[in-house]
């Protein structure tokens, strides 16, 4: 008998107090009586006003920033979502909206590459090597292919042998390569507060623990990072010196020596993000020639060339050479042997060298739009990147912002994919890469009519 009243007794419990809370203020807003935009109250002011613990009126707002109603913005506070805009819009999926114009993936093109590529199909189909593309290559890719890469590496500094380089497919299967290949579930990776977002998703599926490191405009914080690797035993760090996405920043030499030295002294692994070095213009060496035993160095033709070039490469020091190998032939076997074989081509003739030095180009001149439409704005972005980092006034909110554009027909990303700590900064990314000058010109003015909104 007693055992079934306490049962009964457990049943018929009321819902804990703070999930009521959850559900009454997930009711207001999605009826809209509590409209985008709308500031709640304080932790404080919740725990007081409903005689609350602090810990439980925070894991109200918490619960409810994971089912996306609400979000916190370090220093201002907790306010309600645009809800009809997706969660982390911007980087799930491409703009499905036709007309849509893209200021959120980069895919920059060069006028005439089709005609390149059209070429290229006509010069492989009477090549005396076709046959070889029909069967398996090794896992790392073929050793001429590899020295091919290793020499187009030189140019940004390496000086690699061709049994170093791997071919993957894709940069970011580069990225997953590596973290299959070296580090654990649960390892802890230290990586820059505002990251790629394609990192964060990798971590999150491969249930690596990702700890934030405080930036500027500059570059990372190396005194938090040093303390960071006190407190906690911390496996590898990930980093993009070379043109940071998405903050634009090409780290000086002495930030480079100085995260190498702290590499060494706590043994962590590096992981090199090159995806966008090519857009610099003679950056400081890539951190694998300063630390070549501990650092992996990932990059690819995605940005080069085409985002439909799914080739990348991953350069590694000779002990890890077995493990990445193993991980390619249980993931893709080997890259697609069509396109490998364009790509060294494209190589071997030049042809990515002077797509190279078009896209640099290119993007100095889209930046330039971007400087006299934005002018006044608090942005930030390298003179040769194809984005840039918009910081938004205090009256704005970022999912404000971006549904707004939607509705303008144009698709832009808020800061939550890219950032680590638990409150997205007031800022959105823009793309600058994916649309012609004419229209990326309207699109910015677009923009900032829609800031200038809440500036006066």
């Amino acid at each position: 008998m007693t055992i079934k009243k306490l049962s009964w007794i457990h049943l018929n419990m009321p819902r804990a107090r703070y999930k009521q809370l959850v559900d009454q203020f997930a009711s207001r807003i999605r009826s809209g009586e509590l409209s985008p935009g709308t500031q709640l109250p304080t932790h404080r002011q919740l725990a007081a006003r409903e005689g609350l613990a602090l810990v439980t009126a925070s894991r109200v707002y918490a619960e409810l920033e994971q089912m996306g109603l609400v979000s916190g913005e370090t220093g201002r506070g907790t306010f309600v979502r645009e809800t009809a805009l997706p969660l982390g819009h911007g980087i799930d999926q491409p703009p499905a909206t036709e007309g849509m114009i893209d200021l959120n993936f980069n895919s920059p093109s060069i006028p005439g590459q089709a005609d390149m590529l059209r070429q290229a199909l006509r010069q492989l189909s009477i090549s005396g090597d076709l046959e070889s593309l029909l069967h398996y290559q090794p896992h790392a890719g073929r050793q001429h292919e590899r020295a091919i890469v290793a020499t187009h590496l030189e140019q940004r500094g390496l000086k690699v042998t061709a049994e170093q380089v791997f071919l993957v497919s894709g940069a970011q299967h580069g990225l997953a390569a590596t973290v299959m290949s070296l580090l654990q579930p649960g390892d802890v990776v230290a990586v820059d507060a505002l990251t790629y977002s394609g990192f964060k998703v990798l971590a999150e599926v491969h249930r690596l623990e990702l700890v934030a490191v405080a930036v500027n405009d500059a570059g990372p914080d190396l005194q938090a990072l040093e303390q960071l690797c006190r407190k906690r035993r911390v496996k590898a760090v990930y980093t993009m010196p070379t043109l940071h996405n998405p903050l634009g920043w090409v780290m000086d030499t002495t930030q480079r020596q100085q995260l190498v030295a702290i590499a060494r002294r706590y043994n962590l692994l590096i992981i090199e993000d090159a995806a966008y070095a090519f857009l610099a213009d003679n950056p400081p060496p890539p951190l694998i020639t300063l630390a070549p035993e501990l650092t992996v160095y990932v990059s690819g033709l995605s940005k080069n060339v085409a985002t439909g070039f799914r080739i990348g490469f991953i350069v590694a020091p000779d002990h890890c050479v077995p493990l990445i190998e193993r991980t390619i032939r249980a993931t893709t076997w080997n890259t697609p042997g069509l396109m490998t074989a364009i790509s060294c081509g494209w190589i071997e003739d030049g042809t990515v060298a002077r797509l190279e030095t078009e896209k640099r180009s290119d993007a100095r001149a889209r930046q330039s739009i971007a400087r006299e439409v934005l002018a006044g704005l608090d942005y930030v972005a390298h003179p040769a990147s194809y984005f840039i980092w918009l910081r938004l006034p205090e009256e704005a909110r970022a999912d404000q912002i971006a549904m707004e554009l939607i509705k303008a027909n144009i698709s832009v990303s808020t800061a939550e994919p890219f950032t680590i700590a638990d409150h997205a900064p007031h800022a959105i990314r823009l793309a600058l890469g994916s649309v012609d000058p004419d229209t990326l010109k309207t699109a910015l003015t677009n923009v900032r009519e829609v800031i200038g909104r809440y500036l006066y």
